[in-house]
């Protein structure tokens, strides 16, 4: 059974193994099928996602021009509100995006358009030693995209937020 609750694009996401780390033991949920997981890492949306709490906004100019909110499971608000250095196994961090649109109600502002994609971080160091202790999902309409899209996750990260436990996102106060 897939999540619902977010109408067309992704965030990363976790896989079944991580399921149990901690990361969101409902034991009423489905276990992902195969299709479900990304390619590479094996990650899936986490089950009640929508329900974690915010860490932070964000916004991708041209050519992505997007609208993104980050929310973390409890061991990501932990950490990110301490400012921590590293982020501890079972972390979960899911980034929602949205094509960004005038506000019809007030010219100024800016709002959510169609949902783009899902995208999720999950922090394993036993299953995703290569990768700085990270996999990754991103997912399209709850589908996983493909596999050269996933390959570009870690060294993008890696370039970019090696001195931030590869994790872009800080907490907004």
């Amino acid at each position: 059974m897939k999540p619902l609750a977010f109408p067309t694009t992704v965030v990363f996401i976790l896989a079944p193994m991580a399921m149990g780390a901690g990361i969101e033991n409902d034991p009423t949920a489905e276990a992902p099928s195969s299709s479900d997981l990304s390619p590479i890492y094996g990650v899936a949306i986490p089950s009640g996602y929508r329900h974690w709490e915010f860490v932070a906004p964000a916004t991708e100019e041209a050519p992505l021009d997007e609208l993104r909110a980050v929310l973390g499971n409890p061991a990501a608000i932990a950490s990110s509100r301490a400012d921590a250095p590293r982020f501890p196994d079972g972390t979960v961090f899911v980034k929602l995006a949205w094509k960004r649109k005038q506000s019809p109600d007030f010219d100024p502002a800016t709002v959510p358009g169609a949902a783009t994609t899902v995208q999720v971080m999950v922090k394993d160091s036993k299953r995703f030693p290569s990768t700085g202790g990270w996999g990754f999902g991103r997912f399209i309409d709850g589908e996983p995209v493909d596999w050269a899209q996933h390959e570009t996750c870690w060294a993008c990260h890696q370039a970019r937020a090696s001195d931030h436990d590869f994790v872009f996102t800080r907490y907004a106060p």
